[in-house]
């Protein structure tokens, strides 16, 4: 709350004594639009699948090289960092029961690491801030892939600069395949019908990416660039009626309201973890930092329809929401339908069966504040585990935000359900797999998972806020999984 007080502060002295002129002019900078200001003048760019191959144990193996390069977003190169190339990276995907192994290679000039954002693993694998990879070096973490299909995604995880290193360029997406929880009637031919969206928001600085928050960089960076896959202004050439968005809020900080400009509805058909067990007809998703969705969404030949964020709903009170980025509107990614469209099949109205948990089956409830960059009062501390939670049970955590900033909550190995918001029935979007959820201040979420297969008592998982500045700062903590 003492960031929020602050904050008011200022705006009330450029209102009161600040200078009616200024007042105004930093009002009014803080809204965000750039609806049908968008010329979508650049191909989207698909990130290539990444190559593997088999080694001699059968295990499936990729190579990731962190490394500086240049990067032209539209206006000339600039300085970005990415793996296997000069910004972002290539798409990895595996199916469940592969071994895989990722050769990560820094080739930076200062250490890194890599989290694989998603995944079931063990906690040595994971990539969290106490697996750091100097710079030159190597690291090899190698792990059986075992839950649904999903739209996971890889980045950075280095206490203190993940915001930095994020934000320069390494990111990318991982694929999960599993004929058992995926749909084949569903869009599929990855960079045709089945396309990668990885939206970020950025700021440029000449021949740099200016990494400073907005006018009061209370949750850092809000770019007034929107780029999709590394590409500004980006248009995709849809050939087919209907095509599958595999949606990844990449952004620092930004909220994100997905829809159309045209306000037509589509199929939510998946979240962080996997595929619904229903379609969900909507209008509009809100992503959040770390969040994925999947929609299907028809279009008609010859159209050109406009992806659109539209101000998201923060629920961090009027002040906050506008300095925050909650009065934006944004326009994103153009789809232009060619004259004539292969046909695909209908989204089913019943997709894969999502097991609940229940709530008596839980061991153990915890509570959880998120407020100051801190959690539960704490900042995060490399040396403290703040959970021992017991191998095969099942918990209840309970989550709030607490001082009226935007915060999201990311839990690492596990993906969780979500049992109620404020006391009631979680909306039919938060009813899938996630891994990530937005926060609402003063609302508790209540989450429950099961912690499977992997304990170590010298190894931690994160837990923490995905808001990347705030995760720096010291929003985030440890668990261990033990076998008692």
């Amino acid at each position: 709350m003492r960031r929020v007080l602050v904050v008011g502060f200022a705006v009330l002295f450029l209102l009161c004594g600040g200078g009616s002129a200024a007042a105004v002019w930093t009002w009014q900078g803080l809204e965000h639009n750039t609806a049908g200001k968008v010329d979508f003048v650049r191909p989207l760019a698909v990130p290539a699948l990444a190559p593997s191959r088999l080694d001699e144990r059968g295990r499936r193996v990729f190579e990731l090289t962190a490394r500086r390069g240049r990067h032209d977003f539209g206006n000339g190169p600039v300085a970005t960092w990415g793996f296997n190339g000069d910004y972002l990276g290539p798409t990895l995907r595996a199916k469940r029961g592969e071994e895989v192994v990722v050769n990560v290679h820094n080739r930076l000039t200062e250490a890194t690491t890599v989290h694989w954002h998603g995944m079931h693993l063990p906690a040595e694998a994971d990539g969290g801030p106490l697996r750091m990879v100097d710079a030159p070096g190597t690291w090899s973490p190698t792990w059986r892939i075992n839950q649904p299909a999903a739209t996971l995604w890889y980045h950075p995880h280095p206490h203190g600069s993940t915001a930095n290193q994020t934000y320069q360029g390494l990111a990318g997406m991982f694929i999960l395949d599993d004929p058992a929880t995926d749909v084949a009637a569903l869009p599929h031919e990855y960079g045709v019908d089945d396309v990668p969206v990885i939206v970020q928001d950025k700021n440029f600085d000449g021949d740099h990416l200016k990494g400073r928050g907005g006018v009061f960089g209370a949750i850092g960076i809000l770019g007034d660039t929107v780029v999709v896959n590394g590409t500004a202004a980006a248009f995709l050439d849809v050939t087919t009626d209907r095509v599958r968005l595999r949606l990844l809020n990449a952004s620092n900080a930004r909220v994100y309201d997905f829809g159309f400009a045209d306000n037509r509805e589509y199929d939510l058909v998946g979240t962080d973890g996997g595929l619904l067990a229903a379609p969900v007809t909507t209008r509009r998703v809100m992503l959040s930092p770390g969040e994925r969705a999947e929609i299907v969404v028809a279009v008609r030949p010859g159209e050109r329809v406009v992806l659109r964020s539209t101000p998201p709903t923060l629920g961090a009170g009027a002040l906050s929401d506008r300095i925050s980025g909650g009065h934006d509107t944004l326009d994103i990614l153009q789809l232009r339908a060619a004259a004539t469209l292969r046909a695909t099949k209908p989204v089913p109205a019943r997709l894969v069966d999502v097991p609940r948990f229940d709530r008596a089956a839980a061991t153990r409830t915890r509570d959880f504040s998120l407020a100051d960059t801190k959690i539960n009062g704490q900042s995060m501390s490399m040396s403290r585990v703040d959970a021992r939670v017991v191998k095969d049970t099942v918990e209840v955590w309970r989550v709030r935000n607490a001082d009226g900033q935007p915060h999201t909550f990311h839990v690492h190995d596990v993906q969780f359900q979500v049992l109620s918001v404020g006391g009631k029935e979680p909306p039919a979007e938060l009813r899938g797999w996630k891994d990530t959820i937005y926060l609402r201040g003063d609302v508790t979420y209540e989450i429950i998972m099961a912690f499977r297969d992997y304990a170590d008592p010298n190894r931690a998982y994160m837990f923490h806020c995905h808001v990347l500045k705030h995760e720096d700062q010291g929003m985030m903590g440890q668990f261990v999984v033990v076998d008692q």
